[in-house]
């Protein structure tokens, strides 16, 4: 089980949202890159990076900060947000962005989103899933739809991907604890690598995350329990 420490950008600075409402904001660093450092000194192997500004507006605000971070630490950078175009990823792949997560576009431009996994590498291309009540929602959570998402995920599985980030937005940022009975019902149905975002508030959250991997869930995305000091990031990854 790998820990993924995440940064949302807004406006430049380093901020957690509840449930993913942009009028419910907690800034925790204006020095997002400084941020970055601190978890790869910290020992952690990725970054989980969200342009929330791109998310809700469609457009990036938080290009200098990204480059920033991209020139400080040396880990891989997965970034979501804001990536409605075939030159929004080619940007961030050229900038130095090791994989980008698409969700929208999987909605609303499949087209678009077929031709750049037939022309990246699939570890290149992740899969976003943002669900309420098990339904997809898009446009930074602003929108949803009917769309299942054990269905939305097999009908891009055919199309090459192999890896998807599911986040449950009623937990996110919550500190609740992970809906692991959603998430090992869409890791086992759609057979494909996933990552668990939303609701991780301790160590105890991790190891019953764990007891998931056999069914696909195999990496775990966190933010406001690390910088809320709820976990530890040297303790963790000592573990």
């Amino acid at each position: 089980m790998l820990l993924i420490p995440a940064i949302d950008l807004k406006n430049g600075q380093c901020v957690r949202l509840l449930q993913g409402e942009a009028d419910a904001e907690t800034v925790y660093s204006n020095d997002p890159a400084a941020m970055a450092g601190s978890f790869e000194d910290a020992g952690a192997k990725r970054l989980h990076l969200v342009d929330l500004d791109g998310a809700f507006k469609g457009q990036s605000a938080n290009l200098a900060s990204i480059h920033s971070i991209l020139k400080t630490i040396s880990i891989p950078v997965q970034l979501g947000g804001g990536l409605r175009t075939s030159d929004d990823v080619e940007r961030m792949l050229e900038l130095g962005v090791a994989s980008v997560i698409i969700g929208t576009m999987a909605v609303k431009n499949p087209d678009v989103l077929e031709d750049i996994i037939q022309r990246f590498s699939g570890k290149q291309i992740i899969l976003g899933i943002d669900a309420r009540n098990r339904k997809v929602a898009i446009e930074g959570w602003q929108e949803g739809t009917e769309i299942d998402d054990v269905d939305f995920a097999l009908r891009w599985k055919k199309a090459g991907i192999k890896r998807v980030v599911f986040t449950d937005i009623a937990h996110d940022g919550m500190l609740s604890g992970p809906n692991i009975e959603a998430l090992s019902n869409f890791a086992r149905r759609s057979g494909l690598r996933v990552v668990a975002s939303g609701g991780v508030s301790s160590m105890e959250d991790l190891e019953l995350l764990k007891t998931l991997e056999s069914d696909g869930v195999d990496q775990v995305i966190s933010g406001k329990a690390i910088y809320e000091g709820k976990l530890d990031l040297k303790a963790v990854f000592k573990c």
